[in-house]
């Protein structure tokens, strides 16, 4: 499927937001994601079904100073 992530149009195997991560290797519970502008919270994931050219943002903390 093709979805748009952090502003970048991508084709990904997956059928749900805990698939995507999954197979773009995103892990650790530090994440936050949202799709299509809305807050998916990480225990939403894995039931969070998404179509085809959806909008995910796809946030993790940075370390430095």
């Amino acid at each position: 499927m093709t979805f748009i992530i952090n502003g970048e149009e991508q084709e990904v195997a997956a059928a749900t937001l805990a698939d995507l991560l999954l197979a773009l290797d995103y892990e650790g519970g530090w994440l936050a994601t949202a799709v299509n502008g809305e807050l998916v919270h990480r225990e939403d994931r894995a039931d969070f079904v998404l179509g085809e050219h959806d909008r995910i943002e796809i946030l993790s903390p940075m370390q430095g100073g």
